[in-house]
Parts: structure tokens; C-alpha cells; sequence
């Protein structure tokens, strides 16, 4: 029986096997943690990703040589605002001058006559841009008739041929027409001359 007692039944072995496979549910454990594993990892890396992909984005703005750049232009717009800032009392006397240093007073009779040249000055003003083209293209102007007088003698040689292709196309519905009221009268000759035969 001290013999038996050293090697397991087949009852124990049994046993143990049963206990060694893992049920269904364990397995289903197993699985959802490898998936819940898998998942992590995936989110760990899409957040890496993520994170280098805004730091390639914010690199250029955050290199040194661009914050050197930007330091620099604040630095110029501060110099100048300091500048305003001490010269402050002197700009606003400036500013409250006339810019023509007098005033030009101007009689009460002549003031219609000042506004209609002022309605001129706008109106010389706004067309002053065309006047300029205008005057620009003077130079160009010989260059220019050449090119409009092969225009226009292209455009007379194709008027000549729309005409000679309208009266073409008149001639030829005159003669479907004519066609067009033949055919009846040969087709019942046509038919006239099976009925004799």
C-alpha cells in the first residue's frame, strides 16, 4: 500500500488533468484581456503619433531662428512706440496744424465755383488711372492700328465668306425644295406605270 500511496491513482490523474484544462470562460478571459492589451497599445501609439504630428506642425513656429525673427520685429515695433510715446506732445501740435500751415479763406461768392472744382478734382482723380494707360500706350499705338487693320481685313475676308456660304446654303434649300415637290409627281408616275404593266 506504501507503494501505491507514491504514485497517483487513475482517479487522481483524472483529476488533475480536469483541473489542468482551462474552461471556456477562462479562455474567453484570456482572449478579452489579450484584446483589452492589444487595444492600450494601439491607443499608446495613435496618442504617439498624434503627439508627433503636432510637433512637426508647431516645429516651424517654435524654431529659434523663427522666434529670433518674431523677437526681433517686437522689439523694432516697441523701439518705435517708445519713440511716439516721447515725442507725443509734439506730434499732437502736429497733428492740430493745418497741413498747408494757413488757412486759405475764400469769399462767399466763389464758393459754388470752388465746389464744382472740387466735383472736377474727384472726377480728374478717378479717371487719372485710365488718362496714364492711355498716355502709356501711346508709343505702342502704331504697333497697335497694324494689328487692328489685319483684324479688320481678316474679319472682311470672313464676312466674304459667310455671304458666299449664305448664298451657297439659299441655292441649295432652293433645290431640296424643288426636289422635295418633284418626288411626289415621280412617284405617281412611278406607280401609274406599275398599274399598266
Amino acid at each position: 500500500m506504501a507503494s501505491l500511496r507514491g504514485c497517483p491513482t487513475w482517479r487522481q490523474k483524472e483529476m488533475l488533468n480536469i483541473s489542468k484544462k482551462s474552461t471556456p470562460c477562462f479562455v474567453n478571459f484570456s482572449r478579452l484581456q489579450q484584446t483589452t492589451n492589444i487595444q492600450a497599445e494601439i491607443n499608446q501609439k495613435n496618442l504617439e503619433i498624434e503627439l508627433l504630428r503636432l510637433e512637426k506642425d508647431t516645429a516651424d513656429i517654435v524654431h529659434p531662428s523663427f522666434l529670433a525673427q518674431k523677437c526681433q520685429t517686437l522689439q523694432s515695433m516697441n523701439n518705435h512706440l517708445e519713440a511716439v510715446l516721447k515725442e507725443k506732445r509734439s506730434l499732437r501740435q502736429r497733428l492740430l496744424k493745418p497741413m498747408c500751415q494757413e488757412n486759405l479763406p475764400i469769399e462767399a461768392v466763389y464758393h459754388r465755383y470752388l465746389v464744382h472744382l472740387l466735383e472736377l478734382a474727384v472726377t480728374f482723380i478717378e479717371r487719372l488711372e485710365t488718362h496714364l494707360e492711355t498716355i502709356r500706350s501711346i508709343p505702342h499705338l502704331d504697333a497697335n492700328l497694324k494689328k487692328m487693320s489685319k483684324a479688320l481685313a481678316k474679319m472682311d475676308i470672313l464676312v466674304t465668306e459667310t455671304e458666299e456660304l449664305a448664298e451657297n446654303i439659299l441655292k441649295w434649300r432652293e433645290q431640296q425644295k424643288e426636289i422635295s415637290s418633284c418626288i411626289p409627281k415621280i412617284l405617281a408616275e412611278e406607280n401609274y406605270l406599275h398599274k399598266i404593266l
